[in-house]
């Protein structure tokens, strides 16, 4: 019998229909916690979430970042667990008992999926090359006397009389640029040059470490997360200790948190809050369906929600104090205001702002390879889920193709993200690897978890959603989450996405402005995944028998099926 792309299946049963396939359970509670953790703590808590908050008013940012989290993070959280939990099933096969019409919402996850690992996985290996480079007695962005340095490097730490200017390029700078990126080698997108093989060897390393933690599934993920998750806040714990020592640590302490009440003010500051709480937690990237779905039926998901969530948020506070303490240094030994040496965001933060302080502290070798240990394990945990939500996906929308089969299609699938990050490890690559990350997982993230909010809260039906969560929980959701997931989140992620698209800043990096040609190809990498929803409901619509109204409400004798 036809699919039906209905709008609103039948009554949920209590539990959903059994699998043709046996699946995989996590072996302990802790392993499913680690890893959604593992997910949702990752590399932006270090760098975004600092910056983001000393540019858009220090404490007084933590108002409209608390209330964000508070009315469309954790509610979405919650919402994602609970479907995959209760479904068991990956992104794309559980729009079949959801609303069908919607199945593009997982095509589009799976390719934001991809675009995200041809970029990420390339920072984790530029942090495995500091890694490596840090075994030595001196490191080698501590001074200016190497190769690679111009006559711009301008080393003013331990030293008296060194004028900073606008010119001058720290050693840290330098090294990130010319040595561990070599962009001087490129003259922008249009001429990205050769394949750095020493960020290839570092890459492939990062891919061989994804593929033997995934090809085994969440028996083996599980374990890995024991490490990779909880190492980065003993590490951070360590460096928030030395931070503290630190000679004028006080003051980028201060400017971190000096609230400015007037910047409650602006549109913008909001916008930055409800981006950073949606992309921080997670929700529409298919890792929270896909973890959930080995979870047992009756797991209490609303407290694993409430848990994980409040231990990402307060992880990327703690992570302000662990940079902002250092910044406070840097301006000390610079005799510059805090301002000045936090200009730096991004990646840039991590690879030079940082890297550039820990080479002037006493044991620099030991806090550098801990720090660059920490960038490792951030980023493998986030790469871990990601990578598993089209894994789930894809082997529960084809177990007949791929059952038995998943070491295979793992490889299948690292494989095509390797050869996709090509490009991220040239002369060039930072600027494909910026391109990425503003467009391939920006907007089209934001609009893909909108329409899944939608699609589950007014055309699944709140209520039928309501009473899958208390057959596993034994307790019906409160007006608050209902309230949060028919109209308050919906609004925050449609107020994001409609401001994001009508301010758009100029796209610069490392003072290369990008030609007006990248902006366009940005677009269609990021309308590329989004255009599948609307693409799969008219495939529906156009291939479904039956009348428009039947199509759109359901026959009474064709419910929708699997």
């Amino acid at each position: 019998m036809a699919e039906q792309p209905c709008l609103g299946p039948p009554a949920s049963p209590a539990a959903p229909n059994p699998q043709t396939h046996p699946r995989d359970k996590w072996s302990k509670k802790m392993d499913f916690l680690l890893s959604v953790v593992g997910f949702a703590v990752d590399l932006g808590n270090v760098w975004r979430f600092p910056y983001i908050c000393y540019q858009n008013g220090g404490g007084a940012f933590l108002i409209p970042y608390t209330l964000m989290a508070v009315f469309g993070g954790v509610p979405l959280f919650y919402m994602e667990l609970a479907l995959g939990q209760f479904h068991r099933t990956g992104a794309i096969p559980i729009w079949k008992r959801i609303c069908p019409i919607f199945k593009g919402i997982g095509f589009a996850i799976c390719i934001i999926g991809l675009y995200v690992s041809f970029y990420y996985n390339t920072i984790i290996a530029w942090a495995l090359y500091y890694f490596y480079s840090s075994f030595s007695g001196t490191l080698p962005w501590a001074s200016c006397d190497n190769p690679w340095n111009t006559p711009d490097c301008t080393n003013y730490f331990g030293k008296s009389n060194v004028t900073w200017t606008n010119f001058s390029r720290s050693p840290a700078e330098e090294f990130y640029t010319r040595k561990v990126l070599e962009i001087q080698k490129s003259g922008g997108l249009y001429d990205i040059g050769g394949i750095r093989w020493q960020l290839l060897l570092c890459l492939f390393l990062i891919f061989t470490i994804v593929y033997f933690s995934l090809w085994k599934g969440v028996k083996t993920s599980g374990k890995v997360v024991w490490v990779t998750a909880t190492l980065p806040y003993v590490v951070l714990l360590i460096l928030l200790i030395r931070g503290a020592t630190l000679p004028g640590a006080w003051r980028g302490v201060v400017f971190y948190l000096r609230p400015d009440w007037g910047k409650l003010l602006s549109t913008a500051v909001w916008v930055d809050a409800a981006a950073q709480i949606f992309f921080s937690l997670g929700p529409g990237f298919g890792v929270l369906l896909a973890l959930a779905s080995y979870n047992h039926f009756h797991n209490n998901c609303y407290r694993d929600a409430l848990v994980t969530s409040a231990v990402n948020c307060l992880t990327s506070f703690l992570s302000g104090f662990v940079i902002f303490t250092v910044l406070g240094y840097m301006a000390e030994m610079r005799d510059v205001e805090v301002e000045d040496v936090a200009r730096d965001k991004g990646p840039s933060l991590l690879f030079i702002t940082y890297p550039e302080a820990i080479a002037n502290m006493v044991g620099s070798t030991f806090f550098a390879i801990i720090f660059f240990l920490m960038m490792i394990t951030l980023g493998l945990d986030s790469t871990f889920g990601g990578l598993e939500a089209v894994i789930t996906a894809v082997m529960d929308e084809y177990p007949q193709v791929l059952a038995g089969r998943r070491e295979l299609f793992v490889l299948g699938l690292i494989t095509v993200c390797f050869l996709g990050s090509l490009s991220t490890l040239t002369y060039g690559g930072a600027y494909v690897v910026k391109l990425l990350e503003e467009f391939g997982a920006g907007c089209s993230i934001l609009a893909v978890v909108l329409l899944e909010t939608i699609a589950v809260s007014w055309f699944y039906g709140i209520q039928r959603f309501s009473h899958d969560v208390k057959a596993m929980l034994g307790f019906t959701p409160g007006l608050f989450w209902k309230l949060c997931w028919v109209a308050i989140s919906p609004a925050l992620l449609a107020f994001i996405v409609i401001s994001s698209l009508l301010d758009q800043p100029p796209l610069t990096l490392f003072e290369y402005q990008y030609p007006e040609w990248s902006i366009s190809v940005g677009f269609l990498i990021g309308a590329s995944s989004f255009i599948c929803i609307p693409l799969y409901m008219v495939y529906k619509l156009v291939w479904t028998p039956g009348s428009l109204k039947q199509v759109r409400i359901g026959h009474p004798e064709l419910p929708c099926s699997a």
